[in-house]
């Protein structure tokens, strides 16, 4: 049985640049020209798709050269015009931006078939998709041909005058920490220039370092109320590490943007009527941006205890399908689950976890904060404190804990292969699924191997 090669882990640093008025300047025209070229390509790609898009990655930007790119040993081409329009344009920016428009109109000509067979028709009337050529693109820099690096102090770059290609040299004012590490391999950077913004996105091919964990995992309950409580737990069921990770600050300045929308929204329409397209586009894309920043706040403070603890994973409940019910009539349980980032938190946690070389798994999240974790049975919640649960045995605790408690176990449980053991009650026994377990199980295990 062949087992599938990982995926390579990239990931992408920004490195601020500062540079002068002139620089500006070139940037602005490099970007210029670079999109005038990718928006020309564009035309003769899609023209002669055909032919080219039967040919492998490697044949397509030779093929596509031929078409337009006069040379000594080629001085005729189909399109002569070229080389009078773009005079002595670098031939790696060339290339990159061949790379860029070949790209363009294989995701278009993919997205006009899945139309034409119905694939992506979510209506009778729905129209196909349009080709963009004027995608917004940046130039990509090649290393020795298009940028030549100092130091990771300043960077020089060939840029455009508007008649000519020069060198200009630009200091890097702010950079991260990944080009630190030696197995990371820096890839082809990209430069970012518009009105507000200057940079290089430099993308790194990562490669984690092996780890010797040792044996316990990081178990995470995303909630409402608290946004992720985090418990350390061994493999024996010992809990070593309880943590409540709480962005409330933040928290509250999405949800007050949130709440001035239905009062714009009933100042506009009244009791009637109906809200243009965009209302409140702006609002809204703040609101995004601080579940964004929430995300890696939360993110990275897990990774970090993780890291402390030399856990072998993280453990997630596996909420992919959730949907929220609605509560009471005037309650806002619907929306604070609209601003759960159940999901955001758990990819980026991945993210940052797999780049130091962990791993992250999903457990069935069914009954984890119903079931206690001591094994006596269903909880209740308290009516006064819906955060605390009431045990059978009348003992109460914090029902995050209580939840986390479980996932850490059933996350164990999947790492070492244990689903399948007796003592573990199943459906054909009459008792609850394997896949219920509680921290209880962990101590019968322990207890089972010691005998």
């Amino acid at each position: 049985m062949k087992h599938k090669q990982p995926s390579p882990i990239i990931r992408t640093d920004k490195w601020t640049l500062n540079p002068t008025a002139e620089q500006r300047h070139l940037f602005s025209e490099t970007v210029k020209v670079y999109r005038r070229l990718c928006r020309y390509l564009v035309g003769i790609i899609f023209t002669h798709w055909p032919e080219l898009g039967g040919l492998s990655s490697n044949e397509q930007i030779p093929a596509v050269e031929r078409l337009m790119h006069s040379t000594g040993k080629r001085p005729v081409v189909k399109y002569p015009q070229f080389n009078r329009v773009f005079y002595k344009f670098p031939s790696y920016y060339r290339r990159a931006a061949i790379s860029f428009a070949i790209g363009q109109v294989n995701s278009y000509m993919t997205r006009y078939v899945d139309w034409q067979t119905g694939l992506s028709r979510n209506r009778r009337d729905a129209k196909p998709h349009k080709l963009n050529a004027d995608a917004g693109c940046y130039p990509v820099l090649y290393k020795g041909q298009c940028y030549k690096l100092h130091d990771y102090n300043a960077v020089e770059i060939k840029v455009f005058t508007g008649a000519d290609w020069i060198w200009t040299t630009v200091q890097i004012s702010g950079l991260r920490e990944r080009h630190k590490l030696p197995d990371n391999k820096m890839l082809s950077p990209t430069l970012i220039f518009n009105s507000q913004v200057c940079h290089l996105s430099v993308p790194f091919h990562c490669v984690p370092p092996k780890q010797n964990p040792e044996q316990n995992v990081v178990a995470v309950d995303l909630g409402i109320n608290t946004t992720a409580t985090v418990t350390v737990v061994t493999f024996d069921g010992t809990v070593i590490h309880r943590e409540f990770v709480n962005t409330g600050r933040d928290i509250d300045r999405r949800d007050k943007r949130l709440k001035s929308v239905s009062m714009r929204a009933s100042k506009t329409m009244g009791k009637g009527g109906k809200l243009h397209k965009g209302f409140c586009s702006k609002t809204y894309q703040k609101c995004a941006n601080i579940n964004k920043q929430i995300s890696h706040i939360v993110s990275k403070r897990i990774v970090q205890i993780a890291s402390q603890f030399n856990s072998e994973a993280i453990v997630f409940e596996n909420l992919k399908g959730w949907t929220p019910k609605g509560g009471r009539k005037r309650s806002n349980l619907r929306q604070r689950f609209h601003g759960w980032l159940k999901a955001k938190i758990r990819d980026y946690t991945e993210m940052k976890w797999q780049e130091k070389g962990g791993k992250v798994i999903d457990v069935v999240a069914a009954y984890t904060s119903k079931l206690a974790y001591d094994g006596s049975g269903r909880v209740k919640r308290d009516s006064k404190n819906y955060a605390l649960a009431v045990f059978q045995n009348g003992r109460q605790y914090n029902c995050d804990l209580n939840g986390n408690q479980n996932i850490a176990a059933r996350g164990i449980l999947k790492l070492t292969r244990r689903n399948d053991s007796e003592d573990l009650s199943s459906k054909r026994s009459g008792g609850s699924p394997r896949s219920w377990a509680c921290l209880c199980d962990l101590w019968t295990h322990e207890r089972l191997r010691l005998a």
